[in-house]
């Protein structure tokens, strides 16, 4: 019986990981319509999702929190140190790698 418990458990997390999927697909696709109606509260909310279910589907996937936010910091300081364009343009590397140094 222990043997079935453990199959029925990788199944619901198989099962798991594959809605996460499906759901960062649909976020992206609200993402799009938000952009093309020009509407605020839509981007946002679909960003919100979007970034919300990256964190979610990592920790099913065995990625902490934690390690999740070191990485893209590390990513935010390996492309403002190569000169990344919306770095040079905008700032938006150094600005979201302080932010999330701050929290």
């Amino acid at each position: 019986m222990l043997n079935r418990d453990k199959e029925v458990d990788l199944a619901r997390r198989a099962k798991v990981i594959e809605w996460l999927k499906t759901e960062v697909v649909d976020h992206v696709a609200h993402l799009l319509k938000g952009m093309w109606e020009g509407s605020h509260a839509k981007m946002v909310d679909a960003l919100a999702s979007l970034i919300s279910s990256g964190y979610i589907l990592g920790r099913r996937l065995g990625i902490s929190y934690r390690s999740l936010d070191e990485a893209i910091i590390d990513k935010m300081k390996k492309h403002r140190q190569e000169g990344h364009q919306l770095e040079d343009w905008y700032g938006d590397i150094s600005s979201l790698e302080e932010h999330l140094r701050k929290r």
